[in-house]
């Protein structure tokens, strides 16, 4: 059962192109009177006779395709506007089918020079029917039961898969580890030693946070920023932590401004 989505998928796009095929094909060849018309038949095909035909074959495979990727409550209401669709095609061909001369109305009045039903109806004297019809008709009770079927089926079905999880961010690794740097466990001090735990934090050093503006602040100061000790550690401010490797007055005169 979980595996049914790619046959319903593959068979809904083939009833969608067999609808699809129906709507290309000649639906009627109506015979005129000979002293109404000049040509004696006339051919309407199912673009002329059911041209709603077309966008529902390519409303359905648009959805049928859809539900290669749709989760569990999309999937129920394309399998609703799915059943639809289907029963969209088979009452308009069983409407065509019932009344062909009124459904080839456009193509005899093109031909005869008349529009309305009653004159078109005056100068037809026989209307042959082939077998597309029924196979449109056929089409459709088959899109409606995919429908129904999905609504059964997509339940076993698995959700979308993501091919793309969450990317991490350049500074999400820095942010982790300025976390745990920075928690309850201890914050480690400018010599590199721990807090009350006496744990060394050596093994599990913060990557280092380039900032722009700590670049620029340490330019003026006559610094430089790509010297090792004087590099910043993430810590819960991204960024702003204190220096590491500074002596306690080059700090305090970094967090006062002064040169």
């Amino acid at each position: 059962m979980k595996r049914s989505r790619p046959l319903v998928v593959v068979v809904g796009l083939a009833v969608a192109g067999l609808v699809m095929l129906a709507w290309t094909q000649t639906w009627f060849t109506v015979h005129l009177d000979h002293s109404a018309a000049v040509v004696k038949t006339v051919a309407a095909d199912g673009a002329t006779v059911v041209p709603q035909y077309t966008a529902v074959a390519i409303a359905s495979l648009a959805l049928f395709l859809a539900l290669t990727i749709a989760g569990r409550v999309v999937r129920v209401v394309l399998a609703v506007v799915q059943v639809l669709l289907g029963v969209a095609v088979v009452v308009t061909g069983i409407s065509a089918l019932s009344d062909p001369v009124a459904a080839a109305r456009s193509a005899v009045g093109s031909v005869a020079g008349v529009s309305d039903i009653g004159a078109v109806r005056q100068v037809v004297t026989r209307v042959d029917v082939s077998i597309w019809p029924v196979v449109g008709i056929t089409g459709g009770v088959l899109a409606a039961l995919l429908g129904v079927a999905v609504l059964v089926l997509q339940r076993s079905w698995p959700g979308p898969s993501r091919k793309y999880g969450d990317a991490a961010t350049p500074g999400s690794a820095a942010d982790v580890s300025g976390s745990h740097a920075s928690d309850g466990t201890g914050t480690s001090d400018g010599a590199g030693t721990s807090d009350g735990t006496g744990a060394s934090r050596t093994g599990s050093r913060a990557p280092v946070v380039r900032d722009a503006v700590v670049d620029w602040d340490d330019l003026s100061a006559g610094l430089d920023p790509t010297a090792g000790g004087r590099r910043r550690r993430a810590g819960p401010d991204h960024g702003r932590g204190r220096i590491v490797g500074a002596s306690p007055d080059r700090r305090r005169q970094r967090q006062r401004g002064a040169p």
